[in-house]
């Protein structure tokens, strides 16, 4: 008896499953201290950002006591959070909800 050999193709796909690493937010609390002015000029010279986005951040961190001013990569959230401490803002960090 001579059995015939059955050649099946298979294809086999496999993709790489990459996950980028959480964002986290850097958090600018309320103070009773720091006046206006100083945290959209401290926002303006930490970020780079113009002055509309910096004065509506702020008033965001004195109508409801925080605000997420800067979102993206840990190591550069924690630099960014450190400069924002520098110049006396109360300041925290906390890992994106997915």
């Amino acid at each position: 008896m001579v059995r015939a050999a059955t050649k099946e193709k298979t294809d086999t796909k496999t993709s790489p499953k990459t996950s980028l690493a959480t964002p986290w937010n850097v958090i600018v609390h309320d103070d009773p201290v720091t006046l206006q002015k100083y945290v959209t000029k401290a926002f303006i010279k930490v970020f780079g950002y113009g002055e509309g986005k910096a004065h509506r951040l702020m008033m965001e961190v004195h109508k409801k006591g925080r605000s997420i001013v800067w979102t993206g990569a840990r190591e550069q959230a924690e630099m960014y959070a450190q400069k924002l401490q520098a110049h006396h803002l109360l300041t925290s960090l906390e890992k994106v909800e997915a």
